[in-house]
């Protein structure tokens, strides 16, 4: 039985799709590759189909993770084990129909209370965002060796 997660930000070009990328990295670093399986996805669908922004793609890139292979696509409400959210207005989206749905940096042990990824689309800050996801993957990666592992 695959374990099944979902990422969620705004428009899946920008957070969530490098949440996944980094997330699938930190699983296959702790041994759960092929138990879990990954997605992210947008609360909106403006961008479904296209490619993730090319900033957030060459940051990804920059550091050694490939996201040349993402499409954005609006989310759906099908049978995930944990949906997260990237901040609080995605996650206010979610809770109608998953009010089990978590913020990502819940995972993040040195994050604070109801921390948030913020959106580097209008501000450049893809950097900033990648050293925050990368925290939050390998704490949800540890979380999930300890739970399913």
């Amino acid at each position: 039985m695959t374990y099944r997660v979902c990422l969620v930000c705004m428009g899946n070009i920008c957070r969530s799709p490098m949440a996944e990328v980094v997330l699938r990295q930190k699983l296959a670093d702790h041994g759960l590759s092929g138990r879990v399986s990954v997605e992210s996805a947008g609360t909106g669908g403006w961008h479904a189909g296209e490619p993730m922004d090319p900033r957030a793609r060459r940051t990804l890139a920059d550091h050694g993770y490939d996201g040349s292979a993402h499409r954005a696509k609006q989310f759906t409400f099908e049978d995930y084990d944990l949906v997260l959210a990237m901040d609080r207005d995605n996650l206010r989206a979610l809770r109608s129909r998953v009010p089990e749905a978590r913020l990502f940096r819940d995972f993040d042990p040195a994050a604070s209370a109801g921390a948030e990824v913020p959106d580097p689309y209008y501000d450049g800050s893809f950097d900033r965002v990648l050293t925050m996801v990368e925290a939050a993957a390998e704490g949800l990666a540890k979380h999930l060796a300890d739970e399913i592992g």
